[in-house]
């Protein structure tokens, strides 16, 4: 296995959505409760790249496996150097590090980009991702709980992040 990484091209946006919707309906990565559309798919990796922020995929064999980005956290200026990240990969994928070469390429651009601090939010139950997290030096900073609703029960975020030295 030889996993690419690189800039999202609008090309990419089908087999994210494929991605995002899988979470959507199959999992508490995504608190939204409705698969998207191509067009609010496309149209999110675009705010973030046209508010000067990266979106990467990765590929194996030329096929989108999974992307990261990040972008605002809050929207006031004492926040200008924190963002909040995502990292998803297709579900055949998970496991084979095409997640860390992911959440590398954040943090390297994070630092390029004069980040300070990078902050996630995980569903609590998910315990893959935050281990994973944990791997690249978050910590955990609080719990939000009952913060979301879906699959008929309460759900607590888990609030990680990263400080970075620049």
């Amino acid at each position: 296995m030889n996993p690419k990484i690189r800039f999202y091209k609008d090309e990419d946006a089908p087999e994210i959505l494929s991605i995002v919707n899988n979470a959507i309906l199959n999992t508490t990565a995504i608190y939204d409760y409705e698969p998207r559309s191509l067009e609010s798919q496309i149209a999110l990796l675009h705010e973030k790249i046209n508010q000067g922020f990266p979106v990467f995929v990765a590929t194996w064999n030329e096929k989108v496996v999974g992307f990261a980005l990040y972008g605002t956290f809050r929207p006031k200026k004492a926040y200008q150097f924190t963002v909040e990240h995502s990292v998803y990969v297709a579900e055949n994928c998970i496991g084979k590090g095409i997640g860390k070469l992911l959440m590398e390429q954040l943090i390297v651009q994070a630092k390029k980009d004069k980040i300070h601090c990078m902050v996630g939010v995980v569903d609590a139950e998910n315990k893959e991702s935050l281990l994973f997290h944990q791997k690249f030096g978050f910590t955990v900073s609080g719990t939000l709980k009952e913060s979301g609703y879906k699959f008929n029960r309460w759900l607590d975020s888990v609030i990680v992040q990263l400080i970075i030295e620049n």
